[in-house]
Order: C-alpha cells, then sequence, then structure tokens
C-alpha cells in the first residue's frame, strides 16, 4: 500500500472522521467498506461526493476514511468536511472553490446539555396551580 499523500480531520456533532487521501482512481472506502455500502441513502451518498465534483477530483484520488462516534447523518458531516481539508492540503488552490461552496466551515451544532433541576436542556417540570 502506499503512503498517503495527506491525513485531515472532519468532525460533526459527535462524530470524528480521519480521511487518508492516496493517488489513485476514485475509491472511497470508510471503515474498510466502500462508502456506498457504509451510507444506506442516495442523500448522504451525493454530499460526500460534492467537494469532489466541485473540484473536478473525483477519478484522481482514493479516500480511505476511518470514522466514528455519532450517527450516519454525523459522520457524512464529519466525512465531508475531512475530505474537503483533505483535498486543500494537496492543492491550496481549491480552497476558494470549497470555501464558497461552504465545505471549510465545521457545523458547530451540537446536543445542549441538561441542567441540573430541569427534565432537560430547556424544559421545565409541568405547572401546576395547585
Amino acid at each position: 500500500m502506499s503512503k498517503p499523500l495527506t491525513t485531515a480531520t472532519g468532525r460533526r456533532k459527535t462524530s470524528v472522521a480521519r480521511v487518508s487521501i492516496l493517488p489513485g482512481s476514485g475509491s472511497i472506502t470508510v471503515n474498510g467498506r466502500d462508502f456506498e455500502e457504509y451510507f444506506p441513502t442516495v442523500t448522504l451518498q451525493n454530499q460526500i461526493i460534492v467537494p469532489l465534483a466541485l473540484t473536478n477530483s473525483r477519478q484522481t484520488y482514493d479516500f480511505k476514511i476511518n470514522a466514528s462516534g455519532g450517527g450516519v447523518t454525523g459522520q457524512m458531516g464529519a466525512v465531508l468536511l475531512g475530505i474537503s481539508r483533505a483535498l486543500i492540503t494537496v492543492n491550496p488552490e481549491l480552497r476558494a472553490t470549497l470555501k464558497k461552496a461552504g465545505l471549510l466551515t465545521r457545523d458547530s451544532r451540537a446536543k445542549e446539555r441538561k441542567k441540573p433541576g430541569r427534565p432537560g436542556a430547556r424544559k421545565r417540570f409541568q405547572f401546576s396551580k395547585r
């Protein structure tokens, strides 16, 4: 196996994706499985291809991805950011294209913590007049 060109990390909610980019023919493997098998819906699969389609690098690189934590959608967001960051380190000229598409911004939304004395993060107990 050849040495990766670079590695990058993407995060979303509680998910983390470590992306290695290698010169190749365009295969994407997530946790040892093909990405079409790992991400079940076509919507998720299409989201992952977006940075590759924008930069015309779908058939240029192979991606080996290790995704952990969270759910499928969170992992997809983490993989998306990881792929975008990896492409920039390989070719810095792609930064403007990916930045304009909003693919370099980490989605900071995460579950709000539960506060003490409350049933949830913001929910109050039911009011009782008597």
